[in-house]
């Protein structure tokens, strides 16, 4: 079980970081964000790398379901525990945001694109939701990284404890949250959201 979640693992991590790079984008404007979204698509709107991913999606949920269940009253340290619940969160997050992205796509005939995923995001009062909807999940993949690096790397590298290094990791992950939540926000003073997006927010 623990092989198949790691190698699972490994595809969604790839998949993510890439995801947040064109989150990233959207420092520089909704335009941006859309010319890298566009550029990406050509790999991951493939039918056959998205069905890769989907159904490593699948395996991670269910494998990690399983693994935290057998971990559950084992988890003492921080990290053990921080690896269990920020991967039920990120499991949590994949079933309600993969939702969502297949109902706009195919129900609601949507370019699931930068303003599909800002509007509630900018329009009070969803974002009360979406804001630590979407900032949890991000933290919740660096705390998984950095729960996992505790146990695969060494206790000390280049003079630094592999205790630091994962608090660096999670230092990282919330400016890189701060970030992002600054470009899909317009500089944290809302973006302006196209007409046809506004079934997303009861408009």
């Amino acid at each position: 079980m623990k092989r198949i979640h790691h190698m699972g693992g490994l595809a969604i991590v790839i998949f993510i970081t890439f995801h947040l790079i064109n989150h990233l984008a959207g420092v520089f404007g909704a335009e941006s964000h859309l010319a890298v979204m566009e550029k990406l698509r050509v790999v991951y709107r493939n039918p056959f790398i998205e069905t890769i991913l989907f159904i490593a999606v699948a395996v991670q949920i269910f494998s990690g379901i399983r693994l935290s269940i057998t971990k559950w009253k084992s988890a003492n340290l921080f990290f053990e525990k921080l690896q269990i619940w920020s991967g039920l969160y990120i499991a949590v997050f994949f079933l309600i945001h993969l939702s969502a992205v297949l109902t706009g796509r195919y129900i609601l005939q949507l370019d699931t694109n930068f303003y599909f995923g800002v509007a509630g995001l900018n329009t009070f009062p969803h974002n009360l939701f979406f804001i630590p909807y979407y900032a949890l999940a991000i933290l919740s993949f660096f705390a998984h990284v950095a729960a996992i690096h505790t146990k695969k790397m060494e206790k000390v590298v280049f003079g630094i404890s592999v205790n630091t290094q994962s608090n660096l990791i999670l230092l990282v992950g919330f400016i890189i949250t701060v970030i992002i939540f600054y470009g899909l926000t317009n500089g944290f003073t809302g973006v302006e959201i196209p007409t046809e997006y506004g079934v997303l927010v009861g408009k």
